[in-house]
């Protein structure tokens, strides 16, 4: 059974930092592209980052360039996202996923390739 845990979810201050860690079980990571979602209030879910599966490669979404880092240790089996100077826009849940789909089709932003998704944690910047 395939599990994606998130943490490090919490309140924070707008300029402030926190650590995502997203921890695998019941999969090989390393066969598989990892990407962070958000979700706010009455919005869709927005893929924020991803990264290829040997992490030669990465995706940022424009409004998180320069101030979030996405990361993976195969080893561990857990993904890692580093979000600085956080704004009270990124106020969200925020998910990882699982995808089996290659990074070349360049479909790594939507939702829809991923196979296995975790239950969210809650990231709330005070303004």
């Amino acid at each position: 059974q395939v599990q994606l845990a998130e943490s490090g979810g919490g309140l924070v201050q707008a300029g402030g930092s926190l650590r995502l860690s997203c921890a695998a079980s019941g999969l090989t990571l390393s066969n598989y592209v990892m990407g962070w979602f958000r979700q706010a209030p009455g919005k869709e879910r927005d893929c924020v980052a991803a990264i290829s599966s040997r992490s030669r490669y990465t995706f940022y979404a424009d409004s998180v360039k320069g101030r979030l880092t996405i990361s993976r240790d195969n080893a561990k089996n857990t993904v890692y996202l580093q979000m600085n100077s956080l704004k009270s826009e990124d106020t969200a849940v925020y998910y990882c996923a699982a995808s089996d789909t290659a990074w070349y089709t360049r479909t790594y932003d939507r939702p829809s390739k991923y196979n296995y998704w975790g239950q969210g944690t809650q990231v709330t910047v005070s303004s």
